[in-house]
């Protein structure tokens, strides 16, 4: 393997062509820590707003299903609207109007407008990965996508971990309404070096030629490179669900995203109600479980690289590394029964799982820069985000709020926590099996000038 031509990722690149690149993977990293530390906020003051509010399981499961319900409809159209506007305008938009919506939080009082509160919250927030995949297959060649993946989606590891360490802590001294004013107000901050930093490889000035010729080296002989400066069609969405592609995607959200969500808004109140841990005493093992994600993210990147070097075309390199990635997360169906034992055993467990879902994450994002151009990057990144979104709403409305009511009437809610971590070990293989069905090999697609679509 030729190392001009595939350098090493950060830390170990010792060729001269420049690493521009990886400072605008740090602004997406940042960008997603924002992002969910904004949506892990209300999981934190939970015990706050029961107490304020009245409320019982089924009335968070219906917030809940609020957020997911609207950012499955964002998704609906946000990655049209982001390939439509491009990344910087486009990216930079959403993050003021989700930083609006989540300071606005503070001003609800009624659990109705909780409801409303979290739909704003979630219609906005579905902005953030078919920007940040769309920035991704922008500056980062195939060999690195996952990598880069994995960096900037361990920002949502670093704000789930951020979040139990500050939130409580502002509740408790100066109320809840602070936590969310605080958290929401950091999007501003992002915002101004986002506009001031980022632009398409295409047009930026502090990129050098060497490693735009490294960024753009997966292109093939013929095809032009895309900037914000070419006007090119975009794809529209039946020709982009015409394909087993995107159906692929499609089914592998579904299928896993909700098992994420899971995580985000009842790991919080699983270890409250199995481990009786209250207040500030919650963060510790909910930081932890999101520390071990977070090299979970990072390792899910480096995975299908090693392979890479060693010779495994991509698409088998990451399709070996999901299959190992979906063993990892199997084990969570012991988690209580370990957390008999110790407390923090379960923690563990639950962190390799999670630990998991991300690296996992890290390559179902980058399988569709594999398969699609970057002109369609955000928009099929969106469909299947939509489609995670509706998993979701299913897997709360269907499943986790009618148990977790009924389990929670008569005392038994270890019982629903036990039958939802059953559904977490199972979701990763099916979809693995789903996927790898329906797309087999590798059949990037090219979007010709006049919408149709070959695959080669």
């Amino acid at each position: 393997m030729n190392p001009t031509l595939y350098p090493s990722p950060p830390g170990l690149d010792t060729s001269p062509m420049g690493r521009y690149r990886w400072t605008i993977c740090s602004l997406v990293f940042f960008a997603t820590t924002i992002n969910y530390l904004d949506r892990a906020v209300i999981s934190l003051l939970k015990p706050y707003l029961e107490k304020t509010f009245s409320w019982n399981a089924g009335d968070y499961a219906n917030i809940e299903i609020a957020f997911k319900l609207a950012y499955a409809v964002g998704m609906i159209g946000v990655g049209r609207i982001i390939d439509k506007l491009g990344t910087k305008i486009g990216y930079a938009l959403s993050t003021v109007l989700w930083s609006l919506a989540a300071m606005g939080h503070a001003l609800v009082t009624s659990t109705l407008g909780f409801g409303i509160a979290r739909g704003f919250l979630g219609i906005t927030e579905a902005g953030n990965f078919p920007a940040a995949i769309k920035t991704t297959a922008e500056w980062f060649p195939q060999r690195e996508r996952a990598l880069a993946t994995g960096i900037f989606n361990s920002g949502s590891n670093v704000g789930a971990i951020v979040a139990p360490l500050t939130v409580p802590l502002i509740a408790e001294t100066i109320g809840w309404q602070w936590a969310f004013i605080i958290t929401g107000a950091l999007g501003f901050i992002w915002l101004v070096l986002w506009m001031l930093i980022y632009e398409t490889p295409a047009d930026s000035k502090r990129l050098t030629k060497a490693e735009f010729d490294y960024i753009n080296a997966d292109i093939p002989a013929g095809l032009p490179t895309e900037g914000v400066t070419e006007e090119r069609p975009k794809a529209s969405w039946g020709k982009l669900l015409s394909f087993r592609q995107t159906w692929a995607f499609v089914a592998g959200k579904f299928l896993t995203d909700p098992i994420w969500w899971f995580y985000l808004f009842w790991l919080p109140d699983f270890l409250g109600k199995q481990y009786h841990l209250q207040g500030t005493a919650i963060a510790l093992p909910v930081a932890a479980v999101y520390v071990l994600s977070s090299i979970g993210s990072v390792g899910g990147g480096y995975l299908p690289l090693g392979f890479m070097r060693r010779g495994m075309p991509a698409f088998k390199a990451r399709k070996t590394a999901m299959l190992l990635i979906a063993f990892c997360v199997f084990p969570i169906v012991f988690a209580q029964y370990l957390g008999q034992l110790n407390m923090w055993l379960a923690v563990l467990v639950i962190g390799i799982a999670a630990a998991a879902h991300q690296a996992w994450s890290a390559n179902i994002f980058t399988t569709v820069s594999d398969m699609f151009p970057k002109r369609a990057v955000a928009s099929v990144t969106g469909i299947g985000g939509m489609a995670g979104g509706l998993g979701g709403i299913a897997l709360t409305a269907l499943v986790q709020k009618k148990m977790f009511v009924h389990y929670e009437a008569i005392g038994q809610l270890d019982k629903a926590y036990f039958i939802m971590f059953l559904i977490c070990g199972g979701a990763y293989l099916l979809a693995w099996v789903i996927m790898f069905t329906l797309v087999p090999r590798m059949e990037p697609i090219q979007l010709d000038k006049d919408d149709s679509i070959a695959t080669t």
